[in-house]
Parts: structure tokens; C-alpha cells; sequence
């Protein structure tokens, strides 16, 4: 691939803001002018601009991949990675236990920006991680998200399926600064302001209307031949209760961000945060550290000043006076499925 100057091209199909970043050599004018100002599109759009201090990068595109100067393994591996990215129901029963996918979170094609594109995994990591409490590399995150957010158990560090999730990982990396001493732009769920109070019966209006189309009533997703089309929210289908977007913030950002399909930025911020509120009241399996610390109060001592302070675990619902996740149901997964990487310690040895 030559490392010329970019050329970047943005547009919006469905609910998914496709991104490319095409490199040239030699850019043309039209291109120069959009290499200086890219994403403009997103905030015509209402999306905040990019600012000045903010790293911008516009992630390759597969296309992109079949053109670059790469060795044909290494494309053969790159590619492998993407399939597993937006086809990780492959998977089910090995490594996953719901009906998710890791493009389910991670829209675009895990490129898309506000919508926790998965590129600024592969330049921040190795780094330390509150929710685990010790430093993660790139593979370690990966597998957190098969632990939680898939509810399953990740692939064996260093095996083909781990590569490869980590080469796309690092593919849509590609040009992006190590370790960048700049803000990253369109990085994470970034959520709207708090409002003072958030209503749950608000919140269940509004995903009636908004939601229910595409989610179903119930939370349980849309099918059509046995494969969903569009993801579980709550249930056994759904992530369990150690998944990064139970967090009341995280859903809201995501929702305000990316939803509904095709309209995004349509929901009012107290709009976004009451449907958060109502989806992450909802129940879903349990949090693999359970495992560890047997009862909900004990979780709650343990990862309720971290996690769990975001999150609705342990409270107890106000119409219904329903405890959440008071329970051991582990979803498909079962009780003869564990997360072979939660609560596993690392570097004790620097504790001296």
C-alpha cells in the first residue's frame, strides 16, 4: 500500500455510517480538500466536528485490503478476522452462547465512528483496565468480550480465530499513531449529558415506539430463518450482565449515537437515557464473576465501585420490586460453560 496522501469518503446507508479511507499517492484537489476535513459528512449530520487536539483516522476498508502491499497469508488472515467479526455466530456453541455478533455493538463493520469503532484497541493496548484491574493487550480485551458480551468463552490466546480477530483489529489500524497523546475522535458510546431524573415507564414508551419494530416487545430480537436479524437486548440471547453496554451511560450512547436504525441523533438525550434506563432494567444471564463471588451482595462489595456502579445489577426494580440479577441462570451457555479468563490474576509477582 502506498502512504501517500489520504483520500477520504464518507456516506450513510441504512444505520450504518460506512467510512473508507482510501491512500493515494497523489491526491487531486477535491481529495485534498477532504483529507483536510474528514467526517464532514458526520457533522453535517449533527455529530460533533473534529476538533483540532483530536486524533482522526479513517480506518481501511477491505477493499482497501484486496490493494494494499501486504503478504497473501497475512490478507488471507486479515480476512478471516473480518469474517469472524461480522459472522461471529460461527462460533455458537464453541465460543459463543447468544445471538450476538461482534458488529451487533460494533456497527460499520467495527469502522464506524460514535459506535465504538474497535481500531483504537490495537494502538492504546497493552494499558491498564478498571474492570479487570491489570494491564490487557489486544487479545485479552478480545476475549473479554466473548466472556461478557457474547457470553460465552474466547478462543485460546494465540489460536487461529484469536489471530485473526486480532489482525482486523490491527488492519483497521492501519497508518493510526501507537500509544496517541491525542483525544480519539468518535472513540467509545460517548452519551449526552445526564438528565436529572430518568424514567423507566418513559423509557418503555419510547422503545415501544422506537425499538419494539425491530427488537421486538420483549427485547428478544428479530428472526427470519433461524438467524436474527436484529439482536436480543435483554434475555437469554442477549449479553449477560458483565457486558460493557448494561452500563446505564454506555447503552445511552450507544442509543443517542447509532439508533434507531437508520435515524440516528433522533432521540432526545432524555429520550436516549430513559430507553437506557428501561433496556438495562431488563434481565439478561449473569455476570461470569459470579462464579467467583457466589451471591450478588458479595458482587456488588467486590464491582460495584467500579462496573457495576453503572450498571442496574443488584438494584431492585421500583413497579415490580424484582432484584436484578438475583439469580444463576447462565443462558445457552449452561452451568458446564465457564469463562476460562475471568478472574484470572495477572503479574503478582510485581506486587513485591
Amino acid at each position: 500500500m502506498s502512504m501517500g496522501k489520504k483520500s477520504f469518503a464518507l456516506t450513510v446507508v441504512g444505520a450504518s455510517i460506512a467510512v473508507a479511507g482510501v491512500v493515494t499517492a497523489n491526491a487531486q484537489s477535491d481529495n485534498e480538500q477532504s483529507a483536510e476535513t474528514p467526517y464532514q459528512n458526520l457533522a453535517e449530520m449533527g455529530y460533533p466536528a473534529p476538533q483540532d487536539n483530536e486524533l482522526v483516522h479513517v480506518p481501511p476498508t477491505m477493499a482497501d485490503l484486496d490493494e494494499a502491499d501486504l503478504h497473501p497469508e497475512l490478507k488471507k488472515v486479515i480476512r478471516r478476522g473480518y469474517d469472524l467479526f461480522t459472522d461471529t455466530q460461527q462460533l455458537r456453541g464453541e465460543h459463543v452462547f447468544n445471538d450476538m455478533n461482534c458488529s451487533s455493538c460494533h456497527l460499520g463493520e467495527g469502522r464506524q465512528p460514535f459506535s465504538a469503532p474497535v481500531w483504537p484497541a490495537a494502538v492504546t493496548l497493552p494499558n491498564f483496565r478498571g474492570k479487570n484491574q491489570h494491564v490487557n493487550n489486544l487479545e485479552e480485551r478480545i476475549a473479554g468480550c466473548f466472556a461478557y458480551s457474547m457470553n460465552g468463552t474466547p478462543p485460546e490466546y494465540g489460536s487461529d480465530d484469536m489471530l485473526a480477530l486480532s489482525a482486523y483489529h490491527r488492519w483497521l489500524a492501519t497508518g493510526a499513531p501507537v500509544y496517541p497523546d491525542q483525544p480519539i475522535y468518535g472513540r467509545g458510546f460517548p452519551p449526552p449529558d445526564r438528565p436529572e431524573a430518568l424514567s423507566y415507564a418513559q423509557g418503555e414508551a419510547v422503545y415501544q415506539e422506537q425499538c419494539a419494530i425491530c427488537h421486538q416487545e420483549d427485547g428478544s430480537g428479530h428472526y427470519e430463518d433461524g438467524e436474527y436479524v436484529f439482536p436480543p437486548l435483554w434475555g437469554d440471547g442477549s449479553n449477560n450482565w458483565g457486558a460493557g453496554i448494561v452500563r446505564t451511560h454506555t447503552a445511552a450512547g450507544f442509543i443517542k449515537n447509532n439508533m434507531p436504525l437508520g435515524q440516528p441523533l433522533s432521540l432526545s438525550d432524555q429520550e436516549a437515557w430513559d430507553v437506557a434506563y428501561y433496556m438495562t432494567q431488563q434481565e439478561r444471564p449473569q455476570d461470569p464473576r459470579y462464579r467467583i463471588a457466589e451471591t450478588v451482595d458479595d458482587m456488588l462489595e467486590q464491582f460495584g465501585p467500579t462496573f457495576h456502579k453503572h450498571s442496574s445489577y443488584g438494584q431492585v426494580r421500583e413497579h415490580d420490586d424484582h432484584r436484578l440479577a438475583d439469580h444463576a441462570n447462565w443462558g445457552e451457555k449452561g452451568e458446564e460453560v465457564i469463562p476460562w479468563n475471568v478472574g484470572v490474576p495477572r503479574f503478582e509477582d510485581l506486587e513485591d
